[in-house]
């Protein structure tokens, strides 16, 4: 009678957030579906009932953990802003969400991707969108300094793809790594501070590259020709 009181919506949450937890700490293959009920509070009939079977629960995990990032991310972006300024307010979004839900970044990123289709192509799908998202910031960054020609349109999707699989190591980073505060406990570096680290390597080095340097072997910086905002 208990779970008959419990809203619908509000007890596939619940279940939701079970699953989560347990795909994230035993994999999918290893992750049971008694497990998840017990989590939740609920009978296993009960989590078929609601949200069918493993796969069919696993993908909708997969769902709204994207879609919770994406959020994230977008709503952290500061419209209207210079183009540096929305990249390191969209990265301190995702580094904040991917801190704040450690166990639905780790379904997307170490338990989907591995386990064929069609929960990679759900996970690729998500990476997608939010390339497509920096390479335009990188983009508009490249023509606000002059750079309309090879750099925009030869290396600006290539850099929108560095920028994203450095963030995603950078998240795994952070969500591990943990320093002493003020009081002794351990405690994970600051959303802000990551996001910082991040556009010290993506955005100085952009801004060599506009400034036509480029690393040649044997260390040296060549420049070649003008810089973009030269042009």
């Amino acid at each position: 009678m208990k779970s008959k009181r419990v809203p619908r919506a509000v007890r596939e949450q619940q279940m939701l957030d079970a699953a989560v937890l347990t795909f994230a700490r035993r994999g999918y293959r290893a992750a049971s579906m008694d497990e998840i009920a017990e989590l939740a509070g609920v009978s296993k009939p009960l989590v078929y009932l609601y949200l069918n079977s493993k796969e069919d629960l696993f993908n909708t995990v997969i769902r709204r953990e994207s879609e919770a990032l994406l959020a994230a991310v977008t709503a952290a972006v500061e419209p209207g802003a210079a183009a540096d300024r929305q990249l390191c307010s969209g990265l301190q979004g995702f580094f904040a969400h991917t801190a704040e839900r450690p166990y639905g970044w780790a379904v997307l990123h170490q338990q989907a991707r591995t386990h064929g289709e069609p929960f990679a192509r759900q996970v690729a799908a998500l990476r997608a969108e939010i390339v497509e998202f920096v390479t335009e910031l990188l983009g508009a960054a490249a023509k606000e300094a002059g750079c309309v020609g090879e750099l925009a349109e030869r290396e600006v999707a290539g850099l929108a793809h560095a920028v994203i699989g450095a963030a995603e190591s950078l998240a795994e980073w952070a969500n591990v790594r943990t320093d002493e505060g003020a009081s002794g406990a351990p405690e994970h570096p600051a959303a802000r501070d990551t996001a910082a680290t991040m556009m010290n390597l993506a955005w100085v080095g952009l801004g060599r590259l506009m400034g036509r340097e480029r690393w040649e072997p044997g260390g040296a910086l060549e420049r070649e020709g003008p810089s973009c905002a030269g042009r």
